[in-house]
């Protein structure tokens, strides 16, 4: 393979590029890493499609690449994450990208550490996995690496992401690769619908944004969710999936649509209730409704849970975002509004906000109130709005405004038609 490295390949003709790629760098690509690893399992059906007659576009692309730095791992994913970017349409099951300062924040919000098995149950392209590696390699590269252990658990057993979308898994795979995990857990599996005995209580972090697409047969839920909240609503079925996999102890941020935080169903109180009183619900971060624009409008929250098994809700910490640095229309455009920054300094000295009026833009709110309210999470519910006073003048003053500006109109009418006679 050496004959075909980057510095001769960029050389040769465009038919002699193309012929490379199909008939030697894909089939190769197939089995890098090892025929047990997912790269490899997920990549065994890759193939080439760009038709012959287009090896034009080919060598302008690797001209385009050859004017990009690539010394280093980070160029190779933040390409790739480029390139990801540009996927503008949703899937049909519901999925869409998550922006990836959102990932960002959600990261630094839970600040994962060496010792963190992660799962995405529902990874499409593996955003939150990779946002967590680049993450732990800026916090914490010389530990791992001076370790072997942790070292062993970075690169083989601490990332985990399912998907029943093979284009999906196929993206998440490379992508876990390129940003220097040669061994992630990334699986085919229908989170909803798959028994999950086997990954019960496995992880100490979930980090998700999963598809929601309404409702499902009654009889392709797994019975183990049902247990914990009987729905066939998406929405609700993903929450309970995330306490079944943590293990006690085990943090989420997971994003979920705003009626998950106050629907009146049954099943919707049931799992809230479950959050509040049975574990430690956190925080409720209010998302603006553009942020997952063009994809969709919805309205959506992150929400920030503890799996204890025993309770120890307390007060819940809400903060409505108003900006993340971006517009709030399909366009996206960059704008100075962001309140990404503050979200992550108040939520790491939340402490400090205890007192706080309900007119600032975060605030705590008591368990017990949120029990009154049927445990109702929604923001709205609980902020506070505050009017500024506004004085009018006194009745009489106002009337002899009036009458002045009758006596001008009369006057203005008079010579109109004075100058029309």
């Amino acid at each position: 393979m050496y004959e075909y490295r980057w510095k001769y390949f960029r050389e040769f003709p465009a038919p002699k590029m193309y012929e490379i790629l199909v008939d030697t760098i894909f089939p190769w690509m197939r089995t890098l890493g090892g025929e047990h690893t997912a790269f490899a399992q997920h990549m065994k059906d890759a193939r080439f499609t760009l038709p012959r007659e287009k090896a034009g576009v080919l060598a302008r692309v690797v001209d385009g690449l050859d004017k990009i730095p690539m010394q280093d791992r980070d160029t190779k994913g933040d390409l790739y994450e480029y390139l990801l970017s540009k996927l503008s349409t949703a899937g049909q099951n519901g999925q869409f990208r998550t922006p990836r300062h959102i990932i960002n924040m959600m990261v630094e919000l839970m600040r994962p550490t060496p010792q963190d098995t992660i799962c995405d149950p529902a990874c499409g392209t593996a955003g939150f996995l990779v946002g967590s590696e680049e993450y732990l390699r800026d916090q914490y590269q010389n530990q791992i690496y001076a370790d072997p252990k942790l070292k062993d658990h970075f690169e083989n057993h601490m990332f985990h992401g399912f998907d029943f979308d093979h284009t999906m898994l196929r993206i998440a795979a490379m992508n876990m690769t390129l940003h220097g995990v040669p061994n992630p857990d990334i699986r085919n599996k229908d989170s909803l619908s798959s028994d999950h005995s086997g990954d019960s209580e496995l992880y100490s972090l979930i980090l998700a944004n999963p598809p929601f697409k309404g409702s499902l047969d009654e009889s392709s839920v797994a019975k183990d969710l049902t247990s914990i909240v009987k729905t066939k609503k998406t929405e609700l079925l993903f929450l309970a999936l995330f306490l079944r996999l943590l293990k006690t102890g085990g943090r989420a941020a997971v994003i979920v649509p705003d009626g998950v935080l106050f629907g009146s169903s049954k099943a919707h109180k049931q799992i809230r209730e479950t959050i509040v009183e049975h574990h430690k619900l956190d925080g409720i971060i209010s998302l603006p409704s553009g942020v997952f624009k063009p994809y969709a409008g919805v309205s959506t929250a992150i929400m920030i849970f503890t799996k204890t098994g025993r309770g120890g809700t307390d007060n819940v910490w809400f903060y409505d975002m108003h900006a993340d640095g971006y517009s709030l229309d399909d366009k996206r455009n960059p704008i100075a509004e962001n309140d990404i920054p503050d979200i992550i300094r108040r939520w790491h000295q939340r402490q400090e906000e205890q007192g706080k009026p309900r007119t600032d833009q975060s605030f705590f709110v008591p368990k017990d109130e949120i029990k009154a309210n049927n445990y109702d999470l929604s923001i709205n519910r609980y902020k506070e709005t505050q009017h500024e006073a506004v004085e009018y003048a006194a009745p009489d003053r106002i009337l002899d405004d009036l009458d002045k500006l009758e006596g001008e109109i009369q006057a203005g009418l008079k010579r109109l038609r004075e100058m029309l006679a």
